[in-house]
């Protein structure tokens, strides 16, 4: 396509169909025909760059990931009945067979739904909320509901009580990390734009947004570094070891933007200037000034980084930069952030995209070169990429787009 300008009238409305045809006509079509399952319900996520299956075993947190984008697209987009059925299929699947005994949710089942592998933390359980609760507000469903407001309080309770989550690491070196911090923003944003401000472990949504996003800035926002810290010791202090020092400047810029999207709901600049600093920071370490992209991993003090994926470029962390450098823009006027934009939107779309299959690619070498052809994996499917092109789309199309949800990690 045609290079575009957010800062542009014209621009923004072509841009905005552009990213509504991606997402409608390109994105979603290869899932609802390649990825839901017919037979035994939900969705198989590990595809190759034609759509052909890699491997029947689902993964549980994308069967609420995929069940929120259909459900969030039915409810928001057009009320198409393929988008409610496929949002439906996931979410009956996750009743039939997400769920231990113990009612923590399992990480991966068999294609039939037999438990395959249950892990430690609980950001399945998030997914499955949010899914719950876009598909509550599409059907009425009350059950769903009720789905939701469980799986957020089974998340709290593993994620945030002492001694419940069994320990990642001996009790030498104390850490504690940023990603539960984050999805409980964005899962807490989600139910309260699906549910209302309902009250969940004795805070309402709002609430516990508010106690998230002081625990980000308390323990991990860090001006005299400039840089949002991924892992860090107890009280907040630096870890110097590579587990420490290790930043994720895409993890960072979509934190970014979870925090920008709150303080564009509540006018309140201070969340939209503690987002744009962010997104300032990780723009800076994590964009390659020789290659375009972002890199993956960068060490904190501009040291060689352990992991050996560590230069590669996702297709996760774009989408994510994407939707920050342009709700950047739009809550503050700054050229720079359209500027920002438009290098992300177009290294992505160029890199990424596949004209001849549809969808994205999703792990390129630093160069831009593809490393796999795979469409999906246990980790990619239709969320990030889906849910950037329709937040974007929403933006773009509305000057008064605010209470749109945002959708988790």
């Amino acid at each position: 396509m045609a290079r575009l300008n957010i800062s542009q009238a014209a621009d923004r409305s072509s841009l905005a169909d552009f990213y509504r045809k991606t997402l409608t006509d390109d994105v979603m079509p290869f899932w609802l025909k390649h990825g839901i399952d017919r037979q035994n319900g939900g969705i198989i996520t590990s595809l190759n760059r034609d759509g052909s299956i890699l491997d029947t075993d689902k993964s549980m947190w994308f069967q609420g990931r995929a069940a929120w984008m259909f459900a969030t697209l039915y409810n928001t987009l057009e009320p198409r009945e393929e988008w409610l059925e496929a949002a439906q299929s996931c979410v009956d699947f996750t009743r039939r067979h997400g769920y231990s005994t113990d009612g923590k949710m399992y990480f991966t089942v068999s294609r039939e739904g037999a438990p395959l592998r249950m892990r430690r933390y609980v950001f399945s359980e998030t997914f499955s909320s949010i899914a719950n609760a876009a598909y509550a507000k599409a059907t009425g469903d009350a059950n769903a509901a009720a789905d939701a407001v469980k799986n957020f309080a089974t998340f709290l309770h593993y994620s945030f009580e002492p001694g419940i989550m069994s320990p990642k690491f001996e009790p030498t070196r104390p850490m504690r990390g940023i990603g539960p911090l984050m999805i409980g923003i964005a899962t807490a944003q989600e139910l309260r734009e699906n549910l209302g401000d309902v009250v969940i472990a004795d805070r309402k949504c709002t609430e516990w947004i508010d106690h998230f996003i002081t625990e980000i800035e308390r323990y991990f926002f860090k001006p005299d570094l400039r840089a949002l810290m991924e892992s860090v010791g107890l009280q907040g202090e630096i870890i110097d070891h590579h587990d420490g020092r290790t930043l994720n400047p895409g993890h960072a810029i979509e934190c970014a933007w979870f925090v920008m999207h709150e303080g564009a709901l509540r006018q309140d600049p201070q969340l939209i200037q503690m987002g744009t600093t962010i997104l300032d920071w990780m723009w800076d370490r994590g964009w390659d000034q020789e290659y375009g992209g972002l890199l993956y991993f960068r060490d904190l003090r501009n040291l060689p980084v352990q992991e050996y994926w560590h230069d590669m470029k996702f297709w996760w962390p774009h989408n994510e930069a994407i939707i920050a450098t342009l709700l950047a823009y739009e809550l503050t006027g700054n050229a720079k952030y359209a500027n920002w934009h438009q290098q992300v939107h177009d290294w992505s779309f160029q890199h990424f995209a596949d004209p001849e299959f549809g969808e994205w690619y999703g792990y390129l070498h630093r160069d831009g070169r593809i490393s796999s052809p795979v469409k999906g994996t246990m980790y990619k499917g239709p969320f990030h990429l889906p849910r950037m092109l329709w937040y974007a789309n929403r933006r773009l199309s509305s000057a008064s787009f605010g209470t749109a949800g945002c959708g988790t990690s």
